[in-house]
C-alpha cells in the first residue's frame, strides 16, 4: 500500500497549497459550491423524506463556510 500512501500524501500537500486554498475562497468557488451543496441537500432531503432536514441544512451550512468567500 506504499503507492496509495504516497498518492494520499501528495494529494494532501496539493490541497494545502496556497493556490488551491485561494481558489477555494473565491467568488466563483462560492457560486459553484452553493449550487452543488444545495443540490446535494435537496437529494438528501428527498431520500430521507425530509425527516432530517435540520441536520442536512446544518451540514450544508458547515460545508459552505469552508468553501468560497461567504
Amino acid at each position: 500500500m506504499a503507492g496509495f500512501d504516497d498518492v494520499t500524501k501528495k494529494a494532501q500537500e496539493f490541497l494545502k497549497s496556497d493556490k488551491v486554498q485561494d481558489a477555494l475562497k473565491g467568488e466563483k468557488a462560492e457560486e459553484i459550491s452553493d449550487k452543488i451543496l444545495g443540490g446535494v441537500a435537496d437529494v438528501a432531503n428527498k431520500v430521507t423524506g425530509g425527516k432530517h432536514a435540520d441536520k442536512i441544512e446544518g451540514a450544508r451550512d458547515a460545508a459552505d463556510k469552508k468553501i468560497g468567500d461567504q
